[in-house]
C-alpha cells in the first residue's frame, strides 16, 4: 500500500464550527439555545444548504414553520461567520506538514454561499490540490457520487488516498470504496494516526 494522496473533511477535522458560537451570546439560557438547535435550525436542516439549497430559501422556509423565531432563525446566516471559530490549528500543523511530501485535497459537506468565506480568510486553504464543496455539487457525504467525484475529477485511486473525516458514517462510505481512513474524534492525535500509515 503506497498512499500518495491526503484527503481532508474540512469541519471538525481543520476547522472549529459550532452554531453555539452564536446562539450563546443571542439566547438568555443554555436550556433556550438547546431548544432552538435541536428542534428548529438543526443540523439536519443546514445539511439541506449543504447538500445546495440556498440560505435565502432555508431561511424563509423555516422562518414560515416557526415565526416565533424569526429574528433568531435570520441570524444562522447572516451572522454565520461568528460561527466560525477558527482552524484546529495542531491539526493544520499535519496539514502543513503533508504537503511537502503528498499531493493534498479537500471533501467537504459545506455549502456553496459560505465556504468562500473560509476559503479568503484561512491561507492554509491555499494547499490544497482541488477542494470538492457538497454544496456545489449538489451531494453530500456520505453518499458515494461525491467520493467517485472527487476521485475521477482529479484522477486518483482510493486505495492510493488516505482519507480524513470526523463522522463515521463518512468513513464506513470511504472504506467501501477502498480508501484508507482515518476516523478523528476530539482524543485522536492526528499526527500519530498519520504515522501508522507511514507517512
Amino acid at each position: 500500500m503506497i498512499i500518495k494522496n491526503i484527503i481532508f473533511d474540512f469541519g471538525g477535522v481543520l476547522m472549529d464550527w459550532n452554531p453555539r458560537y452564536l446562539y450563546q451570546n443571542v439566547f438568555n439560557t443554555e436550556a433556550e439555545m438547546d431548544y432552538f438547535l435541536d428542534n428548529i435550525a438543526t443540523l439536519k436542516w443546514n445539511a439541506e444548504q449543504d447538500r445546495g439549497r440556498s440560505f435565502k430559501e432555508a431561511t424563509e422556509t423555516l422562518q414560515n414553520q416557526y415565526p416565533d423565531f424569526s429574528k433568531e432563525i435570520a441570524l444562522y446566516y447572516s451572522q454565520w461567520p461568528v460561527m466560525l471559530k477558527g482552524a484546529i490549528e495542531k491539526n493544520v500543523k499535519v496539514l502543513r506538514s503533508l504537503h511537502r511530501h503528498y499531493r493534498l485535497y479537500g471533501l467537504t459537506n459545506w455549502s456553496a454561499e459560505s465556504f468562500p468565506y473560509a476559503y479568503k480568510n484561512y491561507n492554509f486553504f491555499s494547499l490544497f490540490d482541488g477542494i470538492v464543496v457538497s454544496g456545489e455539487e449538489k451531494l453530500v457525504k456520505p453518499d458515494e457520487r461525491i467520493y467517485q467525484l472527487l476521485l475521477t475529477r482529479y484522477n486518483l485511486n482510493a486505495s492510493e488516498c488516505l482519507f480524513i473525516d470526523d463522522n463515521y458514517e463518512n468513513i464506513r462510505a470511504a472504506q467501501a470504496l477502498d480508501f484508507n481512513t482515518i476516523h478523528l474524534t476530539p482524543e485522536t492525535d492526528l499526527q500519530a494516526e498519520i504515522l501508522k500509515f507511514n507517512l
